[in-house]
């Protein structure tokens, strides 16, 4: 089922989608492949929003920054410098933080509007991102299937193919929040990842890949999640060619739980310290599946080369519970 939901300041009409199954209702639009909203029930049976969203359009254009549900691509997280060298020619992308690229630069895939069809159970996004889109080579052909499987999991995978050497890495940027209201940082988070990747004051990875043991960065047991994180995890099952299980999150409170199976080497996990109005520090957590940050940069990293005739497949599985 889908709604009008706003317009873009160019005429560009912006629809919402609603997805619903096994007790879970999804929101997704057409503006930036968003997941506005996220309904699942708590260990009582009441049902709460469990990601952060806005409730119009303008939310979204006038707070871009958070990118709060978005499908961000081309790359997301961050490129060191905004620039990286592919078959001996360096591209120059447009830095949008800093000296480096976030999320596929200023005007990447979180802004902009998206093809919409319905399949079974969920919705197929797709769009061409041009030669040169934010400084990227290549003619990018990009699909994201969100689904709700019989559990009411929510199902995201991604396929590109592309018609020159390029660089793929796709995320969805959703805050979870479990308690529906207040913070997150009492939520237990527990991750299958015995190594993270070490960053600059830039957060612009060293190249190490370091032990967690005895440091705040251990979520092999669980334990509260907390503040002061925005680092990519190394996850000890590397890349697969199915979605398995890396993360669990848990809030005592409500007895949500969060679970995320993906194909990906690492997950971002950023307790949104810097989130301003109207949500505030701390307010969400983002489990962000990917490739690392810097890779295209950094060839001792999982790559993220994509050449013709290959296509990128990436998949990741948000599934919801109570205890």
């Amino acid at each position: 089922m889908s709604e009008h939901f706003g317009t873009l300041s160019d005429g560009t009409p912006v629809h919402r989608w609603t997805l619903e199954r096994a007790g879970v209702r999804v929101r997704v639009l057409s503006y930036g492949g968003i997941v506005q909203s996220v309904e699942v029930p708590d260990r009582g049976g009441r049902g709460t929003d469990v990601v952060l969203g806005f409730a119009d359009l303008d939310g979204y254009v006038t707070h871009p920054e958070p990118f709060l549900g978005a499908l961000v691509g081309r790359y997301a997280n961050r490129i060191a410098r905004a620039r990286f060298a592919l078959d001996e020619v360096t591209y120059a992308l447009e830095p949008n933080e800093g000296p480096n690229s976030l999320h596929g630069g200023a005007r990447g895939f979180d802004k902009r509007v998206w093809d919409v069809e319905p399949v079974e159970h969920g919705l197929r996004l797709s769009r061409v991102s041009p030669h040169g889109e934010e400084g990227f080579p290549g003619r990018l052909e990009v699909t994201a299937t969100y689904t709700l499987d019989a559990s009411g999991a929510l199902r995201l995978a991604y396929e590109a193919v592309t018609d020159e050497p390029t660089v793929v890495n796709l995320t969805n940027h959703s805050y979870f929040n479990l308690s529906g209201a207040g913070g997150a940082g009492g939520h237990e988070l527990r991750l299958a990842a015995s190594r993270y990747t070490p960053v600059d004051d830039g957060l612009i990875p060293t190249g190490e890949q370091a032990d967690v043991t005895g440091t705040r960065f251990d979520f092999r047991t669980a334990r509260e999640v907390g503040g002061g994180l925005d680092h990519n995890f190394v996850l000890d099952k590397g890349v697969t060619d199915g979605p398995v299980e890396v993360a669990e999150l848990y809030d005592p409170a409500s007895g949500r739980v969060l679970t995320v199976a993906t194909t990906e080497p690492g997950i971002q996990v950023y307790t949104a310290d810097h989130l301003g109005e109207p949500f505030g520090p701390g307010a969400g957590v983002a489990l962000e599946t990917q490739h690392f940050p810097d890779s295209p940069n950094r060839p001792e990293f999982p790559s993220t080369e994509l050449r013709p005739g290959e296509v990128y497949r990436s998949e990741t599985v948000y599934g919801f519970s109570a205890r």
